[in-house]
């Protein structure tokens, strides 16, 4: 199989979408290039540099029939548009009785490890995923960005997708022939029995590092990418803590209200899973400060493949 870079993946995957259905256009501060050559004007948008203005009128356009994809750069430039993401986008189908749908594609960087500072440097799908009405994925590798954002593009709904700034470049095996990715599927990247490790985005790749190295301690780590957050499949990770025994959830976010905290949850109400637990979970996050700009220090936040090893290493005892 062919191996492509994640950026490219994420493009193929526009463009082929863009080439099926004829309604799909692209809103975004500085259209694509290659996409306005094939596509023209009509389709590829250069809007405006306001976040609120492009994330609305998506909302306009694929109420009027089209479906939208928004590209809005650095995720922290969509909190400019938060009324519109938030109550606008999240609910219209809601009060509209369900009587139209709203097809929309928000794509947004996120990440740290570039020492891009406070503003430029943030992972927000936890303010978004307690939003009811919003789809959000979360890919790790070009196999899973094409896959999800076609199912994306094909979906009735708003969905956001979050992509990790440093994955650009990463390569991948992709296959040519077309494919999607079902959401509320996770993927187990590294099946193992001694431990789960539940790993986010860009921290995925740190996690199968991590469980490589382990396996010559004669530790079996099982390595989970839920790829979407909204719908999240608790299914798979309670089968998988039910194996193991063990959970630890590696989310280069925030600690405090995370994506980490509701997986926890969600794993730890379950008697049945909680009975078969033989350490407590654990969550390496990224600590609850404003992103320094300083390269020693930005590390020093992140997690890394040293706290994930410590932390499996404790709950193995």
């Amino acid at each position: 199989m062919r191996e492509i870079t994640y950026r490219q993946a994420a493009q193929e995957a526009l463009m082929e979408e863009f080439r099926r259905n004829k309604n799909t256009v692209h809103l975004s501060a500085g259209s694509p290039a290659d996409m306005g050559k094939e596509f023209g004007e009509a389709r590829i948008r250069s809007a405006s540099l306001s976040e609120s203005a492009i994330v609305g009128a998506a909302i306009g356009l694929a109420g009027s029939g089209f479906r939208t994809v928004v590209n809005i750069g650095m995720a922290t430039f969509g909190f400019v548009a938060m009324d519109q993401f938030v109550n606008q986008a999240a609910k219209i189908t809601y009060m509209f009785g369900g009587q139209a749908k709203f097809p929309i594609l928000y794509r947004m960087s996120n990440g740290l490890g570039n020492s891009a500072a406070a503003q430029h440097s943030i992972n927000p799908y936890s303010m978004f995923m307690n939003v009811p009405g919003l789809k959000i994925i979360l890919p790790s590798t070009p196999y899973d960005v094409k896959g999800l954002l076609k199912t994306a593009l094909r979906d009735n709904n708003p969905v956001i997708s979050f992509e990790h700034m440093g994955l650009g470049s990463v390569k991948g095996d992709v296959p040519e022939e077309d494919y999607t990715i079902p959401f509320g599927k996770a993927d187990i990247k590294q099946k193992g029995t001694d431990v789960t490790v539940i790993a986010l985005s860009k921290m995925v790749r740190d996690a199968l590092i991590v469980a490589e190295e382990l396996a010559q301690e004669g530790i079996s780590v099982e390595v989970i990418d839920p790829r979407t957050l909204v719908p999240l499949d608790t299914k798979a990770i309670k089968n998988s803590v039910a194996r193991t025994g063990r959970l630890i959830v590696v989310d280069e976010a925030c600690q405090t209200c995370g994506v980490s905290g509701e997986i926890l949850s969600r794993i730890l109400e379950d008697d049945s899973i909680f009975r078969r637990l033989k350490a407590p979970a654990k969550r390496i996050c990224g600590l609850d400060v404003p992103v320094p700009f300083s390269p020693p220090m930005e590390q020093y936040v992140v997690p890394n493949k040293e706290k994930i090893t410590a932390a499996i290493k404790q709950v193995i005892g």
